[in-house]
């Protein structure tokens, strides 16, 4: 196969701010290797500035940019599972509508897929920022290798999903993103490939600015994030994936810190991070 032609995958909101959409898209046109296919799902209606954006991207890009435009809303999994059924190619980068991609990210991933084919899916460290790339608040680093990799998700994410690129078929056997526990339909997605058979790799250095909104601390807290994140992490136990004592050490701890006031959950993630 190819490894020089790949599919974007995005889903872009009518809460989005336009200028960030036009940055988001600036930084895929930039790549070093461009995309041949670029996915965006319009979830739900839009306003007259993205919408302006878009036609803006069209114009530039013409028939690589497929929009496909659902009537409602229905959510980032479901909207990103119609996105999946576009892409023309099996190899596919995921990008949020709001974060900036080095110009390099794509040729470094798929240089990862060519020396290394039995890779499905490939992350990268991402830098989080706050309203632009010089003010930076974090950086989000993950295990690199498929073993390190397996042992950490039974206790937290193991890739940053808006830095992720995968192979089409993996995603669509393990049965594709799933809203069954809000919030967290990438995280299920990851483990239900890694249940699979799908080896993983994290490249180290970052290939990603992340845009961290103010808000993000408390979109992570309240008791109904709570109890979706320990209804996701018994159905591992369950499944074998993970064990009792990592429900208890994992879980648990992060079940507390969700219901944190939301000025102590903000220190508490910058630290950890």
């Amino acid at each position: 196969m190819s490894y020089s032609k790949y599919s974007v995958l995005m889903s872009v909101y009518y809460k989005e701010k336009a200028e960030f959409l036009r940055a988001s898209m600036d930084s895929i046109c930039a790549q070093t290797i461009p995309a041949s296919d670029f996915v965006l799902v319009c979830d739900g209606l839009l306003n007259d500035e993205l919408d302006t954006v878009i036609e803006s991207f069209q114009d530039r890009l013409g028939d690589i940019l497929q929009v496909v435009s659902l009537r409602e809303n229905v959510g980032l999994g479901n909207a990103l599972n119609v996105g999946l059924r576009y892409c023309k190619n099996e190899i596919v980068v995921r990008m949020d509508s709001d974060d900036i991609s080095f110009a390099e990210r794509c040729e470094r991933q798929l240089e990862v897929f060519r020396n290394r084919p039995e890779i499905s899916i490939c992350s990268s460290t991402v830098l989080e920022f706050r309203n632009s790339t010089s003010e930076l608040v974090g950086e989000r680093r993950l295990p690199e290798r498929h073993e390190a990799i397996c042992v950490f998700s039974r206790k937290r994410n193991p890739f940053n999903h808006p830095a992720v690129m995968f192979r089409k078929t993996a995603v669509e056997a393990a049965g594709g993103y799933k809203e069954t526990f809000h919030l967290f339909e990438d995280y299920y997605l990851w483990i239900r490939m890694l249940m699979n058979g799908c080896v993983g790799y994290n490249i180290q250095s970052p290939l990603l600015y992340m845009r961290v909104p103010l808000d993000m601390y408390m979109r992570r807290g309240g008791k109904t994030y709570a109890k979706d994140m320990l209804r996701f992490h018994k159905w591992m136990k369950k499944s074998g994936w993970s064990m009792n004592s990592e429900y208890i050490t994992g879980a648990l701890p992060h079940a507390v810190i969700c219901v944190l006031p939301n000025w102590m959950r903000k220190i508490v993630y910058e630290v950890l991070h």
